[in-house]
């Protein structure tokens, strides 16, 4: 789970000395601010002004509460110089907090992101509205009136737009959008379009760039935006737009502006100095993005933020109305001494369905035990325990390690896979069990499968006999069941038989069904459905469709066995993948269905992937739950994809990968 905050830097720091501003308070997650102009008096009316004072005016997204929404926060006695004043609790004086979305009323459980401020309006990206088809985006520009809450749809119906902004004078809006082309399953760059309309209601929309992404104005007739070239690098391109209003892609001059050699995205506009952007770059012999300056005169790149925080990743910059400061947000760890929430072992997400309490989990596979009093779990590359109220969290294999089950009957016996993921039929996995509860290293770990044919996903039967996995043994990614204690070598027999990929199998509680994932519908595609077996290799029904090479994955039953919850791309990307810290895939979130099909349901809303859901066998109040201990929570790599080694690196994909960090619990209520 990151920790992300905003900060900000003087355009003038050229030395380690200068020391970053943080500009959030350290409470969850903090990112894709913006500087507004001004604040509408209407918006403070019921807010103590110290008129006198020094301000800054900051509006952000940030996920409180359990739930995605957006705030102005007004920081007072601003001083460069003063840096512990910004750093001050949201009690203190010095310091107001206006949740913009009060009681988040507008959409319930939704992502908001990409905020604007104009006046009293807020133009912002939300997810609240289903599309109603598989596969397509949830993302939407929208403009709410904030003394009303009168809320206006700007994005047409059946269409996904993101990373909206909106011009100096506030009359045009650009957003990236997929028009009515849809998402194709690229996970890299999407294609996006710039498209310019009214702010005031949507009208007038017109596409003005073919393939764009991210822009920022400079002024009314000029914006910025980036895009991946023909030679593999990203960079920032120029748009000037004619001043007669006529605006269409053959009236519009683009050009590139950044040089190819290291990559360039996300940019902000100065609004102030017409030469001047300011950009996140990757540079070759680098593991971090940056922020930088870009002297579109001279055509020289100013580090910013490499002098000051090397290792650290830094996100979206945006610059003050004055252009005197850049703000962006990164990871914040470890503060020094300062205000930072502890790290979170279970993080309350709210929940769109009152049966269910919803948390996210800092590992990956997780599961529980049997009496629901502690978790399993992968934290790359070893498998891990820890209990319900996040202490007592122990390695207990120090090899890599993915998917977790354990077992019903015996006490502290927990399954797993060990070898690399992702990888071939042939590749050495095999499924070993645990006893986590014994010290002894040789009598609590025990190899269930032979020959290493990728064995993977184990997950015992209710009455702990036997084991269902998956295995690529015959050439092909098929399911088996085995005896529990003693592996292949007590009984071995195929459940599944095909050229395809049959995998991330699990049991039903009363012993009835094995549901699992599989791409039989289009072998080879990259794409998985959901399916549903009884253990005799007899009822083979399709459970969720989805769609053309879509992806629903790692299903997981109830404790009732009445649903399953599972990961899937139904809701296509929100965000711009570019734009986000690293993940496998910049998409899936967790749903739910009933076993007969019915009754889909979205349960968390993220540009990034919620993967590997886990059902909980006794209710877990809804709060979050620390860890016993506090730690840094900025140890990631970014985008696999994003390679630094040169143009040929534009070949490389990541599709067909299925599972991200950001894991989701889905506890009964």
């Amino acid at each position: 789970m990151y920790s992300f905050d905003i900060f900000s830097l003087p355009l003038d720091s050229n030395s380690a000395s200068v020391s970053e501003l943080r500009l959030t308070d350290g409470h969850s997650l903090n990112f894709n601010g913006h500087f507004p102009t001004s604040i509408s008096s209407n918006l403070m009316q019921n807010e103590k002004e110290e008129e006198e004072s020094p301000k800054i005016h900051l509006v952000y997204s940030t996920e409180r509460e359990g739930v995605s929404t957006i705030y102005l926060d007004i920081i007072y006695n601003f001083n460069s110089g003063r840096r512990e004043i910004l750093q001050v609790s949201t009690e203190s004086t010095h310091r107001v907090q206006v949740p913009l979305f009060k009681n988040n009323s507008n959409g319930g459980v939704s992502m908001k992101d990409r905020p604007s401020l104009v006046g009293d309006s807020l133009i912002y990206v939300s997810t609240h509205e289903n599309p109603g088809v598989s596969r397509t985006s949830w993302a939407a520009v929208y403009s709410t009136q904030l003394v009303t809450g009168l809320t206006r749809r700007l994005t047409p119906y059946g269409v996904a737009d993101f990373s909206p902004a909106v011009s100096p004078s506030g009359v045009w809006t650009a957003v990236a959008s997929l028009g009515h082309k849809g998402w194709d399953g690229e996970v890299e760059e999407l294609g996006t379009d710039i498209y310019v309309f009214l702010t005031r209601d949507g009208s007038k929309r017109v596409k003005v760039v073919e393939h764009g992404g991210w822009p920022s104005w400079a002024d009314d007739f000029t914006f910025y935006f980036h895009r991946r070239g023909d030679d593999g690098w990203w960079s920032i391109y120029k748009a000037i737009l004619p001043t007669n209003g006529q605006f269409s892609v053959d009236s519009v001059l683009t050009h590139r502006v950044t040089p190819p050699g290291l990559h360039s995205f996300t940019p902000s506009a100065s609004t102030t100095n017409k030469n001047l952007i300011a950009v996140a770059t990757r540079r070759p012999g680098s593991d971090y993005r940056h922020i930088e300056l870009f002297d579109l005169e001279a055509k020289e790149y100013k580090e910013l933020t490499r002098p000051v925080t090397p290792n650290a990743h830094h996100f979206s910059p945006f610059f003050s109305p004055d252009s005197k400061r850049v703000g962006y947000h990164k990871c914040r760890g470890s503060t020094q001494g300062i205000h930072s929430e502890k790290a979170l072992f279970l993080e309350n997400l709210r929940s769109p369905t009152p049966e269910i309490s919803l948390f996210r989990v800092d590992g990956s596979f997780p599961s529980f035990s049997p009496d629901g009093n502690r978790v399993a779990f992968v934290n790359f590359p070893g498998l891990y325990v820890a209990n319900m109220d996040g202490s007592g969290r122990r390695q207990v294999l120090s090899d890599i390690a993915f998917a977790s089950a354990w077992d019903p009957k015996r006490k502290g016996v927990v399954y797993t896979s060990t070898g690399p993921t992702f990888e071939s039929e042939s590749t050495e996995v095999d499924i070993v069990s645990v006893n986590v509860d014994d010290n002894d290293h040789e009598s609590s770990y025990k190899k269930l499968t032979q020959g290493g044919a990728n064995n993977a996903f184990p997950w015992p039967s209710p009455d702990g006999k036997w084991v269902v996995f998956r295995s690529g043994r015959s050439g092909h990614k098929n399911l088996y069941i085995m005896d529990a204690v003693e592996g292949e070598a007590g009984g071995l027999h195929r459940l599944t038989e095909g050229p395809w990929s049959d995998t991330m199998c699990n049991w039903s509680p009363d012993g009835e069904w094995i549901a699992f994932a599989s791409d039989r519908e289009i072998v080879g595609s990259g794409g998985f459905e959901l399916y549903m077996i009884h253990p005799n290799g007899t009822g083979l029904r399709k459970l969720v469709q989805s769609g053309s090479v879509g992806r629903t994955n790692h299903p997981y039953f109830s404790p009732d066995g009445k649903k399953i919850a599972f990961t899937s791309d139904y809701g296509a990307v929100s965000a711009e993948p570019i734009s986000n810290p690293h993940q496998y895939q910049p998409y899936g979130d967790i749903y739910t269905i009933n076993v007969d099909g019915t009754g889909l349901k979205r349960l968390t809303h993220n540009s990034y992937e919620d993967g590997t859901p886990a059902w909980g066998p006794n209710f877990i109040k809804p709060v979050d739950v620390e860890w016993a201990y506090n730690e840094a929570q900025c140890s990631f790599e970014d985008l696999s994809w994003l390679q630094i080694d040169g143009p040929a690196s534009r070949s490389h994909k990541t599709r067909g990968k299925s599972f991200d960090g950001s894991t989701k619990i889905q506890c009964h209520g």
